[in-house]
This record gives structure tokens, C-alpha cells and sequence, in this order.
């Protein structure tokens, strides 16, 4: 299943990249489900709407069980403003019939003022130990910026770091 989860997930963003091709100015999307080889039912959905300046926004998403406990999905979209501002956003779970959980996801803007990226995972095992991360990236136009990573495990709890440049690239204090 999670191989599935890998290429729905890149099929899904295969489809924000070229949605500007598929739609014109206006609305469009469709969904469909149907009952697939492995015993279970693969669903989806996708849709996309572009304004008349030159904005636009797309989103699809999947999900395919196999009949026998198992679960994978995934989902992507993204958006472009007429100024120039843009960003996507995907995501992958696959959950086994043992109760193991498994999300990966994360999302990309950037724009007049700067940009931010920020990507993350959690698991759980099938004995309903957590365990998870998360590192974002902003850069400000004029320069200044910030790295930060979390980690996350239950029974351990949260652990942050984070570093601030300002536009010379020396560290400075973040602000709270």
C-alpha cells in the first residue's frame, strides 16, 4: 500500500502542475469511485477553478482500500493569485490493517513578501506509539530568515529548535 500512496501522490501533483492546461477560465472537476483489483474500492476527486485575471486553484484527491483492512491516500493543491503568488500543498497516509499509521505531508508558497516550505511526517504502531517531525524554512524578501525542526515522541514529548538570520546571514534572536 504504500507504494500506492507514493504514486497517487505524484499523480495528484501531476495534475496542479498542468491544471492550468486543463482548465479555462471557470470551474471544472469530477470524482469517481469504482471497485479496483485488490478487493477493495479506489475513489477520487479532482477540481480546479481559473479567474479571468489569471488566478487559479486545483485540488485532487484519492483513497484505495483493499478489502482487507488496509488504506492509502493522498491529496494535493495548489493555487496561483494574478500578482504572482503561488503555493501547493500534498499529503500521503497509509493505514494497515494492524492499526500502523503512517501520514507524510507538506506545503510550498512564495510571494512579494517571501517564501515558506514546510514539510512533516507522524507514524503510529500498532501498539499506539506516536512518534513525528516537522522542519519549515521561511525566507522574507528583504532577506531575514528562519530554520526550525520538531520532533515529536510519546513518552518523550516535543522538542524544538529553530535559528534566525537576519539579511546579512548573522543569527538573531527569533521572535515569540
Amino acid at each position: 500500500m504504500k507504494k500506492s500512496a507514493v504514486i497517487l501522490v505524484c499523480v495528484l501533483s501531476f495534475v496542479l502542475i498542468v491544471g492550468e492546461l486543463a482548465f479555462g477560465e471557470g470551474i471544472g472537476g469530477g470524482r469517481f469511485a469504482r471497485k479496483n483489483k485488490a478487493g477493495g474500492v479506489t475513489t477520487g476527486t479532482a477540481g480546479g477553478v481559473r479567474g479571468p485575471n489569471g488566478g487559479m486553484a486545483g485540488r485532487a484527491g484519492g483513497v484505495a482500500t483493499d478489502g482487507q483492512g488496509n488504506v492509502a491516500g493522498g491529496s494535493a493543491s495548489g493555487f496561483k493569485t494574478p500578482g504572482g503568488a503561488k503555493g501547493v500543498r500534498a499529503g500521503g497516509f497509509t493505514r494497515s490493517s494492524d492499526g500502523t499509521v503512517q501520514r507524510r505531508g507538506g506545503f510550498g508558497a512564495t510571494g512579494k513578501r517571501g517564501s515558506v516550505a514546510s514539510q512533516g511526517s507522524v507514524t503510529k504502531d500498532s501498539s499506539g506509539n506516536v512518534s513525528g517531525e516537522r522542519s519549515t524554512g521561511a525566507q522574507s524578501s528583504t532577506g531575514s530568515s528562519y530554520q526550525g525542526s520538531t520532533t515529536y515522541s510519546k513518552g518523550s514529548g516535543a522538542t524544538h529548535t529553530g535559528t534566525c538570520r537576519n539579511a546579512s546571514g548573522v543569527e538573531v534572536p527569533c521572535p515569540k
